[in-house]
């Protein structure tokens, strides 16, 4: 069916759906009937993308522009304009909201809007359409009133309920200035009617959403907003939901505590985004962090709630060394994360870690994802076994698949002559990739015997003890037989029923809260 305007974006997976679009579509008003939004993923053939958007004739395609997909996106506009020369393409999106000027996608496509467009593509939409086009390329346009913009949650399909994450927002901007981030360049936080907000949120609940990904950059920043919010979710936990938010790590204040109290295991997820432990190097990307409440709301966490901590560390900042990020790794190691994301930094579009780029002599990537490769103090071989660890430690660790053998990884990190889990992860990753260079696409069952190799063979862990990790992690699914490597003086364990928390915790997440008391 002929659609004047399509909606489209490339999202990195199937299991990904598109706010930005859903918003754009919202907000379209009379012009909605005239819509039709689209999602593909990177992974598909771009001529195949071509021919989908093409045979319903559009005289307007949007496409969201992304660090993960604007190569692909680059090459479905080249197509478009190929073929249909006279389709008009418009681009928005964080990749082609700053630095227009040179890049190639903006050379190809029609319009680019800049920032948030749900006024800006509508206006132009309606322009395009009653033959009025804009002469200038690049749109620009204030920040739309937070209160007049039309919330999208209804456009979620029950396809998307039922296979995909569902992002929901309370409030958008974030009044920091890290500058290796792009909400620095907000002016200020604008919040949604709360009201009108978890009215949509309980039609989402009524049709069956158990898992929402709250998108603010900071959450728990108004106190009372936010524990309005957890309440209204803790009154229905008992459905089953998963809920993720993001946190500033030092506001954690004790009105807010006592409520998260209240949720049961697992039902909630935090990510808290700690990226770097030394204050030196805190001041010099503009980021104001208390570590001693840092410190404390992570104890209380672990020590009082059943939150899952997700927390985030970079590598790669102005003046930080391998050195001091080890030290920041093992400090935050030691309050016990479900998860460290160890990420390396990323020169995003438009923000201002730029201005670092001399002095502390910082080299980047000129393609997606623009991650760092050298600075003054940390060279390029580091920064690369820095990736190289950030990949391993994602397979054994952030996978909850090896949790009793991350228990006697500690063990070798705490017996070091300088007790230390970042460097025994180190030695372990420079193990790995000589055992897996390619660092992709290694099975599982390849996983548990490299950790077999390096706890006997490399680390001197006595046979049977590291004998015994490994078949409790990998035969916590009770279908898998204990590998040949492992049989020797082992006799299969004895599996009990599971005594998982019973909510709908993703696949990767649940593993985590797997105790070792769910094995005889």
């Amino acid at each position: 069916m002929p659609s004047p305007i399509i909606l489209a974006t490339l999202n990195s997976s199937y299991f990904h759906t598109s706010f930005g679009l859903r918003y754009l579509f919202a907000n379209l008003g009379e012009l909605k009937s005239q819509t039709q939004l689209l999602e593909f993923t990177t992974a598909q053939k771009t001529i195949d993308l071509a021919e989908d958007i093409l045979s319903r004739k559009p005289q307007i395609v949007g496409l969201g522009v992304y660090i993960w997909n604007i190569k692909e996106t680059f090459e479905l506009v080249s197509l478009l304009k190929k073929i249909e020369p006279k389709v008009r393409v418009v681009l928005g999106g964080p990749e082609v909201s700053f630095e227009t000027d040179n890049q190639p996608i903006v050379d190809k496509a029609d319009y680019v809007i800049c920032g948030e467009a749900e006024n800006l593509f509508y206006d132009l939409c309606k322009n395009i359409l009653s033959g009025e086009s804009p002469s200038h390329k690049i749109i620009k346009g204030p920040l739309p009133e937070i209160s007049k913009i039309q919330l999208p949650y209804q456009y979620y399909s029950d396809e998307d309920i039922k296979n995909r994450v569902i992002y929901v927002e309370a409030s958008r901007g974030c009044p920091y200035k890290c500058e290796f981030c792009l909400s620095s360049l907000d002016t200020s936080v604008r919040s949604f009617d709360l009201d009108l907000f978890l009215d949509e949120m309980q039609t989402l609940i009524q049709r069956g959403v158990k898992q929402f990904k709250f998108v603010d950059r900071t959450f728990n920043l108004s106190i009372t907003k936010s524990k309005k919010i957890l309440e209204f979710f803790l009154a229905k936990v008992h459905l089953g939901l998963f809920l993720h938010f993001e946190l500033v790590p030092d506001r954690l204040p004790e009105e807010l505590k006592e409520v998260i109290k209240k949720f049961p295991h697992g039902s909630l997820q935090f990510e808290i985004g700690v990226q770097t432990w030394s204050p030196k190097v805190a001041r010099l990307v503009s980021r104001r962090q208390d570590y001693e409440k840092v410190i404390q709301n992570f104890k209380f966490l672990v020590q009082e709630t059943g939150v899952h901590i997700h927390s985030d560390l970079i590598a790669g900042l102005p003046g930080e060394t391998l050195e001091s990020f080890a030290e920041g790794f093992d400090a935050l190691a030691s309050l016990e994360p479900h998860e460290i994301q160890l990420g390396i930094l990323k020169r995003l579009k438009g923000t201002p870690i730029i201005r670092h780029d001399t002095d502390w002599e910082m080299v980047y990537q000129d393609h997606p994802p623009y991650q760092v490769l050298k600075t003054k103090v940390m060279p390029f071989e580091t920064v690369l076994q820095l990736s190289r660890m950030a990949k391993f430690w994602d397979l054994v660790a952030n996978s909850g698949h090896f949790k009793n053998s991350m228990r006697l990884i500690h063990e070798l990190g705490e017996s070091r002559e300088k007790p230390s889990l970042f460097w025994e992860f180190w030695q372990l990753t420079e193990y790995f990739n000589q055992r897996h260079p390619q660092r992709y696409g290694i099975s599982l069952i390849s996983q548990v015997e490299s950790l077999w190799l390096y706890l006997t063979e490399e680390r001197g862990v006595e046979k049977n003890k590291a004998r015994t990790a490994l078949v409790l992690d990998y035969t916590v699914n009770p279908s898998r037989d204990i590998p040949p490597f492992l049989r020797e003086e082992t006799p299969q364990p004895k599996l009990k029923k599971s005594s998982r928390v019973k909510h709908s915790l993703p696949h990767r997440q649940s593993r985590h809260w797997v105790s070792i008391s769910d094995r005889a």
